[in-house]
């Protein structure tokens, strides 16, 4: 016998929510079963208007991970990050800082394009995401960084900041310096690549490219201590299973 509409409003209340990045998410140990199960995501209405889902991308072995905000016109189409003019601009700054744009993973706070409503036949704008937005994609985020463990966990700009950091975290006032959390060992935080493009003037633009590039070689000096350091407890390692000569 069938309750009430009452009654089975009030059941549904309570019941999972199978549309949810945590439920989709949920049990989900590799990066190739999560990229699959974020493809279904309709956790927020992002996904109404847009192309795709578009997941992160890179080595899942990288010691450093980016975090962007959102997929943008290009990506939303290609269904892959950081393919537009803002992520060559960050390719091209990783290698003046000295790192390979092949061993960092890259991937962004939100998962589906957010756009601003446009006349027929111009580029389709982003909008900045709500929070809510940003909130009912974390699952995704959680459980990439629970996937890859980076060893740098690295926020461009504000949204990417401040989903893990906090609402109160301050990109401008601590962009460069490492920062306490759990999410990783480093953790640092640096403007958004997309503003470099939208700079008033060349001069304005080189200034904020330099900054950008001394905040990434300090992420790069990191990088470069770590691996030391490893290959130091390599070396120790293997020298500690040697054979010591017996004492007459």
């Amino acid at each position: 016998m069938k309750g009430s509409a009452k009654e089975q409003q009030k059941f549904s209340a309570f019941a999972p929510d199978k549309t949810s990045a945590s439920n989709l998410a949920a049990g989900r140990s590799s990066l190739i079963s999560l990229r699959r199960a974020a493809a279904g995501c309709q956790a927020c209405d992002l996904w109404k208007n847009a192309t795709q889902t578009v997941f992160g991308e890179g080595s899942p072995k990288a010691m450093i991970m980016f975090v962007g905000e959102q997929p943008g016109d290009r990506e939303d189409l290609a269904g892959r990050p950081f393919v537009g003019p803002a992520g060559n601009l960050l390719g091209e700054a990783l290698l003046e800082a000295g790192i390979d744009p092949v061993d960092i993973y890259v991937t962004n706070a939100v998962k589906h394009f957010k756009r601003a409503p446009s006349e027929r036949g111009k580029r389709r704008i982003h909008k900045k995401p709500r929070y809510s937005e940003i909130q009912a994609c974390r699952p995704w985020l959680d459980a990439e960084i629970r996937t890859m463990r980076p060893q740098v966990l690295v926020c461009l700009g504000a949204t990417a900041a401040q989903s893990l950091l906090g609402k109160a975290f301050s990109v401008s006032r601590q962009r460069g310096q490492r920062i306490q959390s759990p999410l990783a060992a480093y953790v640092f935080a640096t403007v958004h690549q997309s503003s470099i493009l939208r700079a008033p003037d060349p001069a304005s633009r080189k200034a904020q490219m330099q900054a950008f590039v001394a905040d990434l070689k300090a992420i790069a000096r990191v990088r470069s201590e770590i691996l030391k350091a490893r290959n130091g407890s390599r070396a120790d390692h293997r020298g500690g299973n040697r054979l010591e000569p017996a004492l007459s």
